[in-house]
């Protein structure tokens, strides 16, 4: 089983996150900051992950420190699940409509952390949350799980719509790009390594 759990506790946050690959998209996210826990969980569902989040922060300062540690555990538990990489697809890319905004992802599994985030946010804030924290959450995913992430948002004028079409994009090419193919010997690389 491609599973990881990853238990990270600072000054400033106290998580505990279990990210399973080969799940069914069943979630517990129990978190401070209930917009990210919205995301979360449906990135869960259509990315056919099974994840549980119990984190906390100090929100008290704003949301930042929580939803970035997130981002890091959520990257270190999909590298640690992953393992030797043998067999996977490595690329992933998904175009997802949410009314009037369409979000695209594209995905390299590479072993090279890069993340590209082409969009703008219409509004700077959704409720109490800081539109700014995707790009935050986005980039330490990418970092930590060592992924090539490109994030384009084509149009939309909703910012809720929006960063729900890229949650649910990131999450369909990671769900592809993932994949065990049986035509896959080894790892997908002509180096022999990722």
């Amino acid at each position: 089983m491609r599973e990881a759990t990853i238990n990270r506790k600072t000054n400033e946050t106290d998580i505990k996150l279990t990210f399973n690959v080969d799940g069914e998209g069943t979630s517990n996210i129990q978190t401070n900051v209930p917009f990210m826990s919205h995301m979360l969980d449906l990135f869960t569902k259509h990315g056919k992950f099974d994840m549980t989040i119990d984190a906390k922060g100090d929100i008290e300062i704003d949301d930042h420190h929580t939803t970035e540690d997130i981002g890091i555990c959520l990257g270190q538990a999909l590298k640690q699940a992953l393992g030797d990489k043998k067999g996977i697809k490595r690329y992933g890319t998904a175009f997802v409509p949410m009314d009037d905004a369409l979000a695209q992802a594209v995905i390299d599994i590479s072993n090279r952390p890069a993340f590209v985030l082409k969009g703008e946010w219409p509004h700077a804030k959704v409720g109490t949350f800081d539109t700014e924290l995707v790009h935050e959450f986005l980039w330490k995913l990418a970092l930590e799980a060592r992924i090539n992430l490109h994030v384009i948002v084509h149009y939309g004028h909703n910012t809720h719509h929006i960063i729900e079409a890229i949650f649910k994009a990131v999450a369909r090419a990671l769900d592809e790009a993932t994949l065990i193919d049986p035509r896959v010997k080894g790892v997908p690389s002509t180096k022999g390594m990722l």
